[in-house]
């Protein structure tokens, strides 16, 4: 009985919504404050953008990698035919290639959504596009028309002579048994700097469409979009995904998921995405239950935060 009734007294104590007011009391002026809120920190709002406000960068898109980069948009047209991109061994959702899904322990959660936005690399970013010209090149029915194997080699041996080549440059290639690899990328280079290539690579060829999937895939695979993201601090070693370009402040209410990417053991775990999502679910999930969980719901109280807030009420207590 006496536990029950000092716990009675220590709620009532501590509620301060139930205390009469003691402090000092003065007219407030709606009016004034809305006017304040509104039309002064609007202007501030609107002077400091001006002044620190991110800077207006132009899109990238595949004609400008084209026409900037030539040797990295060939080198990475070869490696979507040679299925050795990194969209190719992706994995869910694009293809279902073997163990290339982050896991958590036994759980292979990027699989449990299956292959949703099925990716053929080397048909959907370079053969499709190249029949969809009044009159493709040979070179489709020649690639079309080999086996696997053939194609594979094709790829490799490209690869390796542009590496070989001065400044990667696909104009000074050795000579060798490529097959229709370089006719390819090169109307598919053609094709892009014409600007055709952009609206292609949307889903149906649509001018209207807004799903840039293969575009923004196509892109990733080469150097020139991620050396694009480093110049401007965006990678994820950068807190790129609290920024936005110029390394300006951007999104700061994403600092605890880019902060996880710094650290061990998400920073050089294969599974990194999947244990930073696992992670801020759970820590969101303590968050909701807080009030239901024992021990962490105390911890405001045991932990008098509140007392220093509103010292001068409880001075007076």
């Amino acid at each position: 009985m006496t536990r029950k009734n000092s716990s009675m007294s220590w709620r009532k104590e501590d509620n301060i919504a139930s205390q009469p007011w003691t402090g000092s009391v003065r007219e407030y002026d709606l009016v004034k404050e809305l006017t304040i809120g509104v039309v002064v920190v609007g202007l501030l709002v609107l002077g400091v953008s001006a002044i620190f406000g991110s800077p207006d960068e132009p899109s990238v898109s595949l004609k400008g990698w084209a026409t900037t980069a030539p040797a990295d948009f060939v080198a990475t047209a070869v490696k979507e035919l040679g299925g050795t991109s990194d969209t190719a061994g992706y994995g869910p959702p694009y293809n279902s290639t073997p163990d290339a899904s982050q896991k958590i322990g036994p759980a292979d959660l990027q699989s449990l959504s299956g292959v949703r936005l099925p990716v053929d690399t080397a048909d959907d970013f370079v053969i499709a596009p190249l029949e969809t010209l009044p009159s493709p090149p040979a070179a489709v029915a020649d690639w079309t028309a080999a086996t696997d194997q053939q194609r594979t080699d094709w790829s490799a041996a490209y690869t390796a002579a542009l590496d070989a080549a001065p400044d990667n440059d696909p104009a000074r290639v050795a000579d060798g048994d490529y097959g229709p690899v370089p006719a390819l990328t090169g109307a598919l280079l053609d094709m892009a700097r014409q600007g055709n290539l952009d609206g292609v690579l949307q889903v149906g060829g649509n001018f209207y469409n807004m799903d840039y999937t293969r575009s923004l895939l196509f892109l990733g695979d080469g150097s020139y979009f991620p050396d694009l993201a480093a110049s401007q601090h965006l990678t994820g070693d950068q807190w790129g995904v609290m920024n936005e370009t110029g390394d300006t402040p951007g999104q700061s209410w994403l600092w605890l998921f880019s902060f996880l990417y710094q650290i061990e053991p998400f920073k050089s775990s294969p599974n990194a995405d999947a244990l930073v999502v696992v992670t801020m679910l759970v820590l969101t999930a303590l968050l909701t239950l807080l009030p239901f969980i024992p021990g962490l719901r105390s911890l405001p109280r045991k932990i008098p935060l509140h007392r220093l807030i509103w010292r001068d009420y409880y001075r007076k207590r």
